[in-house]
């Protein structure tokens, strides 16, 4: 028997259950709001949408289970399944830039993962309004799954903002890293590493030799947050921002921000 979950994984698997009901009411709402859709043709898609979400629903729990690996082309192409209904239906003009066919395999909670940050950030940039067009790319470099997010929006996001601190904080739980780089005017631009391995064991009795304000620095780090978020955040420089960053990762034996993240996990 597999042993019970932790408190952070479940609140995880509720997350993620409650972003995909969301992503499904969108694409339903965005159905029945169609202009172009008869009613006939609104009442099938809306079938298909829902008796699709039932069906991802339900397998959710066995792919988490199961720890099966996917195929990177096709965990890509179940996302882009997701986000039709939007595509179809909605203003969001959603452009995808597929991943390499031969690239590694996900893991299952690698996969699942990924596609729920995807939709939340698409549902963040929705319930924004301000982006009339999204730009969604997966790559594999073998050790880590490499996704872009860009969109035309008002260019004032950033990680900690309250439609991107969920997304930035699920990336910090699976030891990954997020950056986040806004144009006013322009758009957000917003890229994620999740590795594909986990990460080294590292002794967690070394957080007990960071000073209180290292410790502060640490927890700030994650959040997903970036040297001048932490800055601005602390009251500190960014210059003396990095020294408690190499400070942390020297006492802690971690050789990267994502290691250290892991440890307070």
């Amino acid at each position: 028997m597999s042993p019970p979950p932790s408190d952070g994984e479940a609140a995880r698997a509720v997350r993620d259950i409650a972003d995909h009901h969301a992503l499904t009411l969108e694409s339903l709402l965005a159905i029945l709001r169609s202009r172009t859709a008869s009613d006939r043709g609104a009442r099938q898609a809306a079938i298909d949408v829902a008796a699709a979400a039932l069906v991802d629903l339900r397998a959710a729990s066995d792919e988490h289970e199961a720890g099966v690996l996917e195929p990177v082309a096709g965990a890509f192409a179940r996302l882009t399944r997701d986000l039709r209904p939007l595509m179809t239906y909605g203003d969001l003009d959603v452009q995808f830039v597929e991943p390499p066919e031969n690239g590694r395999a996900l893991p299952g909670d690698v996969a699942h993962a990924a596609r729920a940050i995807v939709r939340n950030a698409v549902l963040a940039i929705v319930d924004a309004s301000s982006a009339r067009r999204i730009r969604i790319q997966w790559d594999c470099d073998g050790r880590n799954l490499l996704i872009g997010i860009r969109d035309d929006g008002a260019g004032d996001r950033a990680a900690h903002d309250d439609g991107l601190r969920p997304i930035a904080e699920h990336v910090a739980g699976l030891a990954g890293d997020i950056a986040v780089t806004a144009t006013p005017g322009w758009g957000t631009d917003v890229r994620i590493t999740i590795p594909l391995d986990p990460p080294p064991a590292i002794d967690g009795d070394a957080l007990g030799a960071l000073t209180p304000r290292e410790r502060e620095v640490a927890a700030l780090l994650a959040t997903g947050a970036r040297n001048a978020d932490i800055a601005r955040e602390v009251g500190i420089s960014e210059h003396t921002v990095k020294y408690h960053v190499s400070q942390i990762l020297r006492r802690t034996g971690a050789r990267t921000r994502a290691e250290v993240v892991g440890l307070l996990r």
